[in-house]
C-alpha cells in the first residue's frame, strides 16, 4: 500500500500503521489525514516507531473518526492551514490519555472525559505523551454556524464525562451535567459508528441534535426535545443490559427531571419503560437469529439482554415481537436450513 484512500461515505474507512514499511509510517499517517481528516505533521516523542489507526466515516455533513495511536505529537502549522484548509470546527473527545494542545492563546491540558472545540483552521501543536485514544468530529464553518454555534476564537473545554463517578456516560464513568450530558451522548453516538467494534450505522439527525446542544445550548431551544431524546436514546443503548436501568437513573444522566423525561418520551408516543423494552427486544431478536449465540439458552440471551427473568422476557418480547423468543429462535433457524 502506498497512498491512503479518504473515508467512503457511508462506509466506515479504517487505516493502520501496523504492518506498513517503518520507514513510511509516519508519511503515510500524515497522508491519510490530510485526505480522510485534518492535515497534520506527525513526529515521534522518542526513537519508536509509530504504532497508530484511525476509523473514519462521512455522512452527509459531519465527519466522524476514532483515533488509537502510541506517545507521539501532531502539529498543524499556518503553511499547512494555507496549503490544506478545512473551514471546519474539529471537536476532539479525549477517551484515554492525557493531551496537550498549544495554540496563539497558550496551553490547555486534556485528561480522558474532556471535550476539545477547536477552529481546525486556526494553527496548533498537539502532544501525547501517554498515547491517545480519542473520537473526532469534523463539522463545516456553515453548519457549525446553522447550529448555533459561535466560530470559537479560542479553544472551548467541555467535561463530559467524570472518572470514577459511576455508572453514565458509556465510558465506564459518570456522566457530566448541562452541556456535558449532551456531549457524552455524542461522544456515545459516534463511538458506535466508529469505535473498534463500530459498523457505521449513525443517526446524523440525532448527532446534529447534540451537537447544538452541546456547543449552543442558549440558542438550542427549538432543538431542546431532540436533543433531550437523543441524549435519552444514546444512555439507554448504552445500558441496556443493565437490569437496573430506570428513568430516573436515566433522567439525572442528561440533566432533567423524571417529569421532563416522560414529557420527551410522550411527545414522540412512548414511555421510558415502552422504549427502553422495546430496545432490548430488538436486541434480542437480533442475538437469537445470530448463529454465534446458537448455543446460549433462550433464558441467557434474556438475562444478557438486560431482562430480569425468564417469564418477563417471554412476556415482553410476546407483547412487542407477537411470538415467545423460542418461537422467534425456531423460525430463524426454519429460514436459514
Amino acid at each position: 500500500m502506498t497512498r491512503a484512500t479518504p473515508a467512503s461515505r457511508g462506509a466506515v474507512d479504517r487505516f493502520s500503521t501496523r504492518g506498513l514499511p517503518t520507514a513510511r509510517r509516519i508519511e503515510l499517517w500524515e497522508e491519510h489525514n490530510a485526505h480522510a481528516l485534518v492535515a497534520l505533521q506527525c513526529r515521534m516523542l522518542d526513537e519508536s516507531t509509530l504504532e497508530a489507526s484511525e476509523a473514519n466515516l462521512q455522512l452527509d455533513r459531519l465527519h466522524l473518526a476514532h483515533v488509537e495511536a502510541n506517545p507521539h505529537a501532531v502539529e498543524r502549522t499556518a503553511q499547512t492551514v494555507r496549503a490544506r484548509p478545512t473551514e471546519a470546527v474539529a471537536l476532539y473527545f479525549t477517551l484515554q490519555g492525557e493531551a496537550f494542545f498549544y495554540y496563539d492563546g497558550g496551553v490547555r491540558k486534556l485528561r480522558p472525559g474532556q471535550l476539545l472545540v477547536c477552529d481546525a483552521d486556526r494553527p496548533f501543536l498537539r502532544g501525547f505523551s501517554q498515547g491517545l485514544e480519542e473520537l473526532a468530529v469534523k463539522v463545516p464553518y456553515d453548519l457549525f454556524r446553522s447550529l448555533g454555534g459561535t466560530m470559537p476564537r479560542t479553544v472551548q473545554v467541555i467535561d463530559f464525562w467524570n472518572p470514577g463517578a459511576g455508572a453514565g456516560s458509556g465510558t465506564g464513568a459518570g456522566p457530566a451535567s448541562g452541556p456535558g450530558s449532551y456531549a457524552a451522548a455524542l461522544a456515545a453516538l459516534v463511538a458506535r459508528a466508529v469505535g473498534p467494534d463500530g459498523d457505521g450505522a449513525v443517526d446524523e439527525g440525532a448527532a446534529l441534535d447534540l451537537l447544538a446542544a452541546a456547543v449552543a445550548p442558549a440558542t438550542a431551544g427549538a432543538q431542546a426535545a431532540d436533543a433531550h431524546f437523543a441524549a435519552a436514546e444514546q444512555y439507554v443503548r448504552r445500558w441496556l443490559r443493565d437490569p437496573t436501568l430506570s428513568a430516573r437513573r436515566i433522567a439525572d444522566a442528561i440533566g432533567l427531571s423524571e417529569r421532563q423525561l416522560s414529557r420527551v418520551f410522550a411527545e414522540r408516543g412512548t414511555s421510558v419503560p415502552r422504549f427502553v423494552a422495546r430496545c432490548r427486544v430488538e436486541m434480542a431478536g437480533r442475538m437469537l437469529r445470530m448463529p454465534s449465540y446458537a448455543e446460549q439458552s433462550v433464558e441467557a440471551i434474556g438475562r444478557s439482554c438486560g431482562f430480569s427473568s425468564a417469564p418477563q422476557f417471554s412476556r415482553v418480547f410476546r407483547e412487542q415481537a407477537g411470538m415467545s423468543p423460542s418461537e422467534a429462535r425456531r423460525y430463524a433457524l426454519s429460514a436459514n436450513s
